[in-house]
């Protein structure tokens, strides 16, 4: 297994190791004129979740009857904040 080493060159530079494979990955995933810092930025905005991703994915499920009930059994015993 080969590492690979990239300075990322902007205000701070600092060196990491890769694998072979996953910089094989990182060039396939690089644009044209593209930095690794860029792509890597990129991957990492991928990841925040968004949740409207997630918008009707449980639609009509067991789950989500389950889900309903769980609230609505939950909300019975909520104690109610006063209202100032």
């Amino acid at each position: 297994m080969g590492l690979y080493s990239h300075v990322f060159m902007y205000e701070h530079m600092k060196t990491i190791s890769i694998s072979d494979e996953v910089y094989e990955e990182l060039v396939k995933l690089k644009r044209e004129g593209e930095s690794f810092s860029d792509v890597i930025k990129r991957l990492i905005a991928k990841e925040r979740l968004d949740i409207r991703a997630f918008f009707g994915a449980i639609g009509d499920s067991e789950f989500l009857d389950y889900l309903e009930k769980f609230v609505e059994e939950y909300r019975k015993t909520a104690i109610p904040r006063e209202i100032r």
